[in-house]
């Protein structure tokens, strides 16, 4: 008998089952607290610990909240900002990185990996007395301001991701199709817009995201750095369930998920229509240029 005809070994049904047995206790080991968060955010009662009643009484008290508000508004703000400055950083970086590596390339990779591995308690130390030098000592008036620090800080840590998620987008990107669009005598920024970024699309978009996410759950850095009037959804958290965990914590949070799910699949459908795309950007680009 041929070694073609020999009919492969079926896995061991003991095995089998042991797999989704371990597959199921990681997915509710990830997701289980967050499902009890969002149950006990419709906990009709004055304590998160003890469910007392099934209701809407913790998203109305949130929702009628402006100190609640006020810290989810910073949040967005912050996230939105620190995402667009490190898209913006990350995505140029990593190019750079990617396609035009020179002497310059290791150190900034290791400034880089510093970054990542440096705990946030350090970097938050550092922040505090940069910002009050600047804006105290040197007088620049735009680093008192809270959103400006807040974006500023969380950003050196988000545009890292960034930049090394679009640099190994750029590295397995084919490099023919910018060499194809300059012998067709395109300049170098109708290359960037119509063959380089339709490329990168799904690593800019992905880093962009992770960029906002990094930057909504910020919590060390933003706890040094921020001002009165400028507190983010997560530090008031932190000094909230210092006295009690209340339900309308949980409820605002779970309205903060709903959100987080939303963008995502957003994103998801934006990356869906892009992958088609790339390729026919691409011959439309070749037919402008010819025609």
């Amino acid at each position: 008998m041929s070694a073609a005809s020999v009919p492969p070994r079926r896995r061991r049904p003991v095995s089998r089952a042991l797999l989704w047995i371990w597959g199921i206790a990681g997915i509710g080991f990830l997701f289980v607290p967050v499902l009890t968060m969002v149950v006990y955010s419709f906990n009709t009662g004055r304590n998160l610990q003890v469910f007392q009643g099934f209701g809407v009484t913790a998203f109305t008290s949130a929702l009628g909240n402006p100190v609640i508000l006020q810290s989810i508004q910073v949040s967005l703000i912050i996230s939105a900002g620190s995402a667009v400055v490190s898209t913006i950083l990350g995505t140029f970086a990593g190019i750079a990185l990617g396609r035009r590596p020179g002497r310059w390339a290791p150190p900034l990779l290791v400034v880089l990996g510093l970054v990542l591995v440096t705990p946030e308690i350090v970097n938050a130390l550092s922040l505090l007395p940069w910002f009050v030098s600047l804006g105290v000592n040197a007088n620049i008036a735009i680093f008192n301001n809270g959103f400006v620090r807040l974006i500023v800080a969380v950003s050196l840590f988000a545009a890292t991701l960034v930049t090394f998620i679009v640099r190994s987008r750029v590295a397995g990107m084919d490099a023919s199709l910018e060499e194809a669009a300059a012998d067709l005598y395109a300049p170098p920024l109708r290359r960037f817009t119509s063959v380089t970024l339709p490329v990168i699309r799904p690593a800019v978009i992905s880093g962009a995201l992770l960029a906002f996410t990094v930057s909504l759950d910020e919590t060390v850095i933003a706890s040094f750095v921020s001002v009165a009037g400028t507190t983010p959804w997560p530090v008031y958290i932190f000094s909230a369930t210092r006295a009690a965990l209340r339900p309308e914590v949980a409820a605002m949070s779970t309205l903060v998920l709903v959100l987080t799910l939303a963008v995502l699949g957003v994103v998801v459908l934006v990356l869906r229509r892009s992958s088609g795309g790339e390729v026919g950007g691409t011959a439309q680009l070749a037919r402008d240029l010819v025609g």
